[in-house]
């Protein structure tokens, strides 16, 4: 059983923050990923955890492509070609999995495709797509799309993109010439294939709902009870499922609770019938029952209108056969339908991650000349630790960066000038270098200049990181910075890198740290507040925001997922949870601005 609060966990905080009465301005901004406490959020921590306690990312965004093709080759004698399209996602060991398929258009050289082929997008990953295009036979036009065997239609021509090229797109469309089956275009034109990718739009509503309750009956001998409500949605067998519950609001029978944010998701229709149920809360995990009543969304908007209240009732079977009308009632304090902006919504409307790299250049890593070293250079191409987390987040970030300079950054060693930085230019041509390869070339021709020292100091990096995304709100609110940080020791400025990182979470700014090596690295899971337990500087001021995330490269869940999918998993959450909080909007929804 899952809820907007996971039952995972013992005590109240299994069910939400206890003790607590929500006053408007209590909590937080709102999250959208990272870590959320139940004693801070603000009114998306619900929805958050919701997702979290059924094992899912918040941000898993579910897309829906549309296909035209332009030009296609014509290989039918007597009439036009008979178009359809096949897409598939290429697997990382190479192979391709179906996503879908469009209808076949008929006698059509320039086909716009109806059907819909619906894709997971996954910000981490670099999820590369191929399409291809047949000619279908006059004999199978009677069958159904799906049912055709391609081994028997004329193959047109494929074309392949990344999905983050259609996303980061401000039409999210994108035009690619299609090429024969061994991937090249040929001395003859195959015409073009457009794709543009959408989020449905529905899905995109979330209702921020606050309920009271008065006069509940006391379950408890020598004090009040303590309610919390849980919500279920009924689907179609008649069987309800869990879908948010509400914290735990302790001694008190006319309790008010914290909002709680639904997404059409979760609830499905505005008719659709819910179930809430009034609960005292007992550590035993034995909730004594208080009370259920059956609305829908519609039903919970007229009663905020009305300001009216629902009686809850005791069901037949607890009551001989004849159902109870209780004195306990639940009104709707606020009912408010908005909108949820989601990342791609930002992205596509102009907003952009600005990547930058500081690489650790401590004594510990080695000596670059020996190869047990982790700053060894392998003259066969093999690539280090550093290398390969340098290229597999750049490769996924650099969609995000339109004109791809990069500033990159070393720490800890021995410059140029004979003296000891903990913040000096990869390059000697400037702080930015342009491209991925940009970044690798100059991280190779460091390696060769500066000489390993120490010790291991994060503070500077994060402040030039800092002072750089603070800059930026002066001239440019579009832009969202991610500093990737590549280490292998123990930090020896643990709290001025706390000082410096609750600083940089009022500032659109993710900090994304690769433990590479052996050492211990539980400093670094200090850094990173996925305990709940938000960063504290030295004179006591708690960070506003999670914007840290810690991998250590050699164990990352037990190797199901890459370095770069734990490291950037969090990242459009953090994104998410600066933009809300300043309640910043996606262009073409702000005043006075267009998309």
């Amino acid at each position: 059983m899952g809820g907007c609060f996971s039952d995972v966990k013992g005590g109240q905080q299994a069910v939400g923050a206890g003790g607590t009465r929500y006053s408007p301005n209590a909590g937080g901004g709102g999250g959208g990923g990272g870590s959320s406490t139940t004693s801070v959020g603000g009114p998306n921590d619900a929805v958050d955890m919701f997702h979290r306690a059924r094992g899912q990312q918040a941000l898993f965004t579910e897309l829906e492509l549309s296909l035209s093709a332009s030009k296609l080759r014509d290989r039918d004698i007597l009439s036009k070609s008979d178009p359809m399209a096949v897409v598939y996602l290429k697997k990382r060991d190479g192979l391709l999995e179906e996503l879908g398929r469009t209808e076949v258009v008929l006698n059509s050289l320039d086909p716009a495709w109806i059907q819909k082929v619906s894709v997971s997008y996954q910000f981490e990953m670099v999820q590369i797509l191929v399409f291809h295009v047949y000619d279908v036979d006059t004999k199978y036009h009677d069958l159904p799309a799906k049912a055709l065997n391609l081994k028997d239609q004329e193959f047109l021509g494929e074309a392949t993109c990344v999905l983050s090229e259609i996303v980061t797109q401000r039409s999210q469309s994108l035009t690619i010439k299609l090429q024969n089956n061994h991937g090249q275009v040929g001395p003859r034109n195959l015409g073009t294939l457009t794709v543009h990718a959408e989020e449905p739009v529905a899905l995109k509503t979330v209702v921020d709902i606050t309920f009271r309750c008065t006069n509940l009956d006391n379950k408890d001998l020598f004090s009040k009870s303590d309610p919390f409500l849980r919500i279920s949605r009924i689907v179609e067998t008649g069987n309800s499922v869990p879908i948010c519950k509400t914290e735990v609001v302790n001694n008190n029978l006319n309790p008010i609770w914290r909002p709680i944010s639904l997404t059409m998701r979760q609830f499905g229709s505005k008719e659709n019938p819910l179930v809430i149920e009034c609960f005292d809360f007992d550590s035993s995990g034995s909730h004594q029952f208080m009370g259920k009543l059956q609305k829908s969304m519609a039903d919970l908007d007229k009663l905020h209108r009305d300001r009216t209240g629902a009686n809850f009732v005791s069901p037949a079977s607890l009551n001989r056969g004849r159902e109870k009308v209780l004195k306990g009632q639940l009104f709707v304090e606020q009912f408010n339908e908005k909108p949820q902006f989601s990342f791609l919504d930002y992205i596509v409307s102009g907003f952009e991650l600005n990547f930058m790299v500081a690489v650790d250049f401590t004594a510990s890593n080695g000596n670059p000349r020996s190869p047990d070293s982790l700053h060894y250079i392998d003259p066969s191409g093999r690539l280090n630790s550093y290398q390969q987390a340098i290229m597999e987040v750049g490769e996924v970030l650099q969609f995000y960066d339109s004109d791809r300079h990069f500033p990159a950054w070393g720490f800890g060693g021995r410059t140029f000038n004979g003296s000891v930085s903990h913040c000096f230019n990869l390059s000697p041509n400037g702080y930015e270098v342009e491209g991925v390869e940009g970044i690798m070339a100059a991280y190779s021709g460091a390696i060769h200049n500066v000489s390993l020292a120490g010790p291991t100091l994060f503070g500077q990096v994060i402040n030039k990181a800092a002072e750089i995304a603070g800059q930026s709100l002066s001239y440019n609110k579009n832009k969202y910075y991610v500093l990737l940080i590549i280490t292998d020791g123990v930090l020896t400025d643990l709290q001025e890198t706390k000082d410096a990182l609750v600083r940089a979470s009022d500032l659109p700014l993710s900090v994304l740290i690769v433990g590479v090596g052996g050492a211990d690295f539980k400093q670094m899971e200090i850094l990173d507040a996925d305990n709940g337990k938000r960063l504290e500087s030295s004179t006591g001021r708690m960070a506003t925001r999670d914007i840290v995330q810690f991998v250590p490269m050699q164990q990352v869940y037990g190797g199901q997922i890459s370095v770069v999918q734990a490291l950037l998993e969090e990242l459009p959450g953090q994104f998410l949870s600066y933009m809300r909080a300043r309640d910043i909007k996606p262009h073409s929804h702000a005043p006075g601005t267009s998309a």
